[in-house]
């Protein structure tokens, strides 16, 4: 057996966060917790113990009634997992009444709670006294606006220290927040904040990407003329000191629209458990985006349980994620204000040429938690990128993947060249739940190509396609028991029609998550992409990560793309047709094309080996950097992609339309 990549210290056993809690909950009764192992058992078995110890252990903030408790009840109908019924559940901490932004301003001290950088490098820093304190000069604002809760209140903006403010604002008061990457054409903005008709709008007056400046107010101004729900467009001036919002209806510079709320006293609203905090989307690839409610309680809980069990955050982390603010990932990153950690954010294009600008970042601002995507890796590994060699990585402690499965040689690419010490935790998850099925775990060993744990209190399990569960065998990711991150609803589906449609017609009362993936033998998990884009050549069952982990260590290749094109003679098989970018300057020849078959059969099988090879400039992903099998699948047969407007470079579809050479 191969020897794990990394495996906890004594030191890193005694002082982490998961050992602590272990002992709490051997001292509260689970006397059989001696592992991780056991601690995810009781976690499934005794989820009133578990999740009751997670707010304890963390400290959650809620009201208390004459007898000091905080809630009647941890889950009303935790035997059945469809939305939530009011009578029947699964209902979370019934009684309980808190609010998600005070529990992440809860510390008021000078130490920094926001670092700004973008492409230029640092910019600005707010302490935790600083930020408490402009959140409240802003919900003054909103609230002299008439914002109360239940009031959307949407953004259009980057990843800059202001969109976090006024996330927090509109949950101080009980708002529902909802926020698009304002790189969003204006149908996209459209299809996702015309559903939930906001009050307000954040913007930003433009940004940078790549050393290129947009302007974002004419989108802004498209945005505003479409949605008439809007009353106010607060501009946020950001590239300009003085941005000229005359052609924007209804804006008013953010500076002036905090002096509305002078003299005002605001307060933390708090309410229910599952009162609306977020509004998140899904791709909206295959048609108009899913509109998702998560709740604040369930929301707060569980980032809670991964950041300080999981990822082992406390009060002296620096925190870093890349993403847009239309990623889910920025919510969860934000939430860390919770811990006490400081959180890094970054606006702007995270390969510069001549410049590895993230690690530049990582080394001055002394990050011990570096959060990106497998695609990032795989690129910097592409690049060269050797950080171990040219910057000062000491602090940094653990390094997180998510977005795409994680590629073995990523692993070994963080290893050998970016820092030989580092926990290296692959995650997996979704907008769907807010949060994550599989992480890390650190107290447990890092084993190549494999996600370490699945999640305490996820009650997850690899399916068969008759609903049996398998291991070691690849099969469709389920959750079999309630998690209180699970959407509390969807907009505007009120007999929940969409809701269930979503996660339980595949397998009843179980949560089909639609990741095709395998339970290990070390009890970790492996993702082989999304379900829907598996291959079945010959009746052999594939998943595409299996082919993109071979294809894309050929240094030629930068990235890739597979399907499975029905075939032209009308059979019910398929053949696997497989794209690929090459580096600059390169052609695809015979050569090349023997090189990635030989290599996929020599590491996979003879059924995961192309039928086709064909080059493309350019691979069709979504805003938030996913690549996109599906819509690229109806382009070759022929067939309309429903919402364009959700792609990052729709035009690249064109790319795949009327190949000749898939024709025959």
């Amino acid at each position: 057996m191969t020897a794990p990549l990394w495996t906890p210290s004594p030191e890193d056993l005694t002082r982490a966060n998961l050992t602590r809690f272990m002992n709490a909950a051997r001292a509260h009764g689970a006397a059989d917790v001696a592992d991780y192992a056991s601690l995810y058992a009781w976690s499934i078995n005794e989820p009133d113990a578990f999740w009751s110890g997670v707010w304890d252990f963390c400290g959650i903030l809620a009201d208390r009634d004459a007898t000091g408790a905080q809630w009647r009840s941890v889950l009303v109908g935790g035997d059945r997992m469809t939305p939530p019924d009011p009578t029947r559940g699964p209902r979370w901490f019934d009684g309980a009444r808190l609010n998600y932004a005070e529990n992440l301003l809860r510390f008021r001290d000078d130490r920094d709670a926001l670092v700004a950088w973008n492409e230029l490098g640092a910019q600005r820093r707010w302490s935790f006294a600083e930020l408490y304190r402009e959140v409240m000069r802003l919900v003054a604002a909103l609230e002299a606006n008439g914002i109360g809760p239940g009031d959307r209140v949407a953004a259009f903006m980057p990843n800059i220290p202001e969109t976090v403010i006024a996330m927090l604002a509109a949950a101080t008061i009980g708002a529902i927040w909802s926020s698009c990457s304002p790189d969003f054409g204006v149908q996209g903005v459209f299809d996702r904040f015309g559903q939930i008709a906001p009050r307000i709008l954040f913007c930003a007056d433009g940004y940078q990407y790549s050393g290129k400046e947009i302007d974002s107010l004419p989108t802004v101004a498209g945005i505003a003329e479409r949605i008439t729900s809007i009353e106010r467009v607060v501009v946020v001036p950001y590239r300009s000191a003085s941005p000229q919002i005359g052609s924007v209806p209804r804006a008013t510079l953010y500076e002036a629209f905090v002096e509305e709320g002078a003299g005002r006293s605001p307060a933390f609203a708090r309410l229910p458990f599952d009162h609306p905090l977020f509004i998140m989307y899904s791709s909206g690839t295959t048609g108009l985006p899913k509109c998702m409610v998560h709740g604040a309680g369930g929301t707060l809980l569980q980032h809670q349980k991964e950041h300080v069990l999981h990822c082992d955050l406390g009060r002296d982390d620096r925190v870093f994620y890349f993403t847009t603010c239309g990623w889910m990932m920025w919510n969860w990153l934000v939430s860390a204000l919770a811990v006490g950690s400081t959180v890094v954010l970054y606006d702007g294009a995270p390969l510069l040429r001549r410049r590895p600008i993230l690690w530049e970042m990582s080394d001055a601002e002394r990050l011990t938690t570096f959060g990106t995507s497998a695609k990032w890796l795989a690129l910097a590994e592409k690049e060269g990128l050797e950080p171990r060699a040219t910057h000062d990585l000491s602090p940094l402690r653990s390094i997180l993947s998510t977005g795409s499965p994680l590629a073995a040689h990523s692993f070994d690419y963080v290893y050998e060249r970016v820092k030989p010490d580092v926990r290296l935790s692959s995650i997996s998850g979704g907008t769907d739940l807010i949060s994550c099925f599989a992480l890390g775990n650190p107290i447990g060993p890092v084993w190549r190509g494999e996600i370490q744990a699945r999640g305490l209190g996820m009650a997850v399990e690899i399916f068969d396609h008759e609903g049996r569960a398998i291991r070691g065998t690849p099969g469709e990711l389920v959750c079999t028991a309630p998690f209180p991150s699970m959407p509390i609803y969807f907009w505007n589906d009120p007999a929940s029609e969409k809701y269930r449609a979503a996660y339980f017609d595949d397998f009843p009362g179980v949560w089909r998550h639609g990741d095709w993936a395998e339970l290990t033998e070390h009890d970790g998990v492996v993702i082989y992409g999304r379900s829907d884009a598996t291959l079945n050549p010959g009746g052999v069952r594939i998943g595409t990560a299996e082919i993109y982990r071979q294809v894309e260590q050929l240094p030629e290749v930068i990235e890739s793309l597979v399907i499975g094109q029905e075939l032209p003679d009308g059979s019910d098989d398929v053949r696997i047709v497989l794209f690929v970018r090459l580096a600059d300057g390169l052609t695809l020849t015979e050569e090349l094309r023997d090189r990635i078959r030989t290599q996929v059969r020599q590491n996979t099988s003879p059924h995961h080996v192309p039928k086709k090879i064909i080059q493309v400039a350019d691979i069709p992903r979504t805003i938030s950097g996913k690549i996109t099998e599906l819509a690229v699948r109806e382009i070759v047969h022929g067939r309309p992609v429903k919402n364009r407007d959700a792609l990052a470079n729709p035009d690249a579809l064109e790319l795949y339309r009327n190949i000749a050479e898939l024709q025959s």
